[in-house]
C-alpha cells in the first residue's frame, strides 16, 4: 500500500480543530462505554482498521468485554448484551454514518431523545460526527494500525 500525506503535519492547525472535538467531548456527560461504542460501530460500519483497533483496545482499558465487542456488529440480534440506552445510541449511529441510506428516522431520533436530555442528544450527535470525521482522514490516508 503506497504512502499517503500525514494531514496533522501538513495542516496542524486543521487536525488541532479536529482534536479540538475530542477534547469537548471529554468533557460531555456521554460515558466512556457509550462513547467507545460509537466510536467501533461507526468504524466498523465505515472499515476503518485503524479506528476499530484503537477504540477496541480503549474499549478493553475502559472494562468492555470481549462478547460486547466481538457481537457489537450484530448487536440487533443479542437482545440482553446491549442496554437500551446503549441499542438507541447503536441505532443512531449506523443511521447517521450511513446518512445517504435516508438519514435518522423519526422512530431513532424520538427513542433516543426519549432517553437522553437534549443535551446528552446533541453530545452524543458530535461524538458520531468526529469518529465519522476522523475514519475519513484515516482510511483516505490509509492509516495502518499500530
Amino acid at each position: 500500500m503506497e504512502k499517503r500525506i500525514n494531514v496533522g503535519q501538513l495542516e496542524p492547525a486543521a487536525y488541532k480543530a479536529l482534536m479540538g472535538l475530542e477534547s469537548y467531548l471529554a468533557t460531555t456527560t456521554i460515558n466512556k462505554t457509550h462513547k467507545e461504542l460509537i466510536k467501533i460501530r461507526a468504524s466498523q460500519i465505515n472499515g476503518c482498521a485503524f479506528c476499530i483497533n484503537m477504540h477496541t483496545t480503549d474499549a478493553r482499558k475502559n472494562g468492555e468485554t470481549e462478547q460486547r465487542i466481538y457481537l457489537l456488529n450484530a448487536w440487533r440480534e443479542v437482545h440482553d448484551l446491549y442496554t437500551e440506552e446503549e441499542r438507541a445510541i447503536l441505532a443512531l449511529t449506523e443511521e447517521m454514518t450511513l446518512i445517504a441510506n435516508g438519514g435518522v428516522s423519526d422512530e431513532t431520533y424520538q427513542k433516543v431523545k426519549s432517553l437522553f436530555d437534549e443535551n446528552q442528544l446533541a453530545q452524543i450527535m458530535i461524538a458520531i460526527i468526529t469518529i465519522n470525521a476522523w475514519n475519513r482522514m484515516a482510511i483516505a490516508t490509509h492509516l495502518q494500525p499500530a
